[in-house]
Parts: C-alpha cells; structure tokens; sequence
C-alpha cells in the first residue's frame, strides 16, 4: 500500500463512495476530472490488485469494489488516510466526533465540508445499536454544550443502513460521501 498514488485513491474512494451506480472509466474520468485512459490505467492497476473487480457490458468495463479481505483492508486505510489528510477545521470536528464511545460507526458529512466555518451545523451520520442509543444522546449533547456549532446529528441502526442503502435514501448516499471518522471497517463491510 506504501505506492499509492493521490488520484488511485480518489478513484477508489469515488467508486466506493457511490453505491447506487456503476462505474466505467468514462463515468470516473469525469468524476474525478482526469483522462478516461488514465482512469482505465488505474481501475485495471487496481482490478490487478484484487481492490476492484469488473464486469463486461458490451464493449464497457463496470466497475466496483472487490469482497476480497485486500479491498476491505486497503478501502478502511484510504478512509483513514482521507480524514487525516483533511483541513485543520475539519480535524477539530473529527477530533470532537472521535471523543464519542457509543458510535460504530461515524461519518462528517453536508455542508461543512465545503463550507466549513461558514456552515451553519454540522452533519453527522452515526450507526450504532439500539440499546447504545441513549448514551450517544447525551454524548452529542455535551458536545453541543461545549462548542458554538450544534451538531445535527441522523441516527441508524446498522439494520437501517443497509435497509436505506438498499432503497438508495438519497440523504444516506449523501452521507457516505463524506469523512469517515469512527468505524471505517464497519463501513466498508457494511457497503461490500
């Protein structure tokens, strides 16, 4: 893993980040604003690498991420190595979020992450249990208390996840996209 490249992540994290539809390396290049051969360079590199896999329609190549325990290892260090790499305002959100002990999962999301200081709340989506619930509740609320901005926090279940990943809930597609702060496994098993 010590010879990825920025852009090998970005695509990686592109495809995984986006569930509800395929993708081949036309759709990728411009996601990603690169050339579609230098995408398709890089989705065979990491097909090779057993971290993609494809399938044929037509002449096009579709694109997503390998089950294989490589993919799930290499997708939890790039969401770590995404929120490290964030701003200095985003690491004190991630900071404050890391601090919760009732979540399994964690994910900074919406507005903040493009306007940052400027954002209104912070959007946090956190998976946990039932009976953690209450716990969490009042987590959040002494982070509240102790900063200007509010967290706004929606709540799932790890039922509810894959329920809402399944209906393709746009609020939740959204939330994916962000930065994943606790339980990037969890996550990445969870969206395989």
């Amino acid at each position: 893993m010590k010879d990825i490249t920025t852009k090998e992540m970005e695509l990686a994290l592109a495809i995984f980040k986006s569930p509800e539809q395929e993708q081949n390396a036309s759709s990728i290049s411009k996601t990603l604003g690169m050339s579609r051969m230098g995408a398709m360079k890089i989705m065979k590199k990491l097909e090779k690498q057993e971290i993609l896999e494809s399938r044929q329609m037509g002449k096009a190549a579709f694109y997503k991420i390998s089950k294989s325990d490589y993919a799930i290892d290499y997708l939890t260090f790039m969401l770590k190595r995404e929120a490290e790499q964030s701003s200095p305002y985003l690491k004190r959100w991630i900071s404050e979020i890391k601090k919760i002990k009732n979540a399994d999962i964690a994910i900074l999301f919406g507005s903040v992450l493009v306007k940052e200081s400027k954002a209104n709340d912070i959007d946090v989506l956190f998976v946990t249990e039932q009976r953690k619930f209450t716990n969490l509740i009042k987590e959040i609320e002494e982070i509240d208390r102790l900063n200007e901005k509010k967290l706004h926090p929606i709540y799932q279940t790890e039922g509810d996840l894959e329920d809402n990943l399944k209906k393709k809930d746009k609020v939740l597609l959204n939330a994916i996209k962000g930065i994943v702060i606790i339980g990037q496994k969890e996550l990445v098993e969870a969206l395989r």
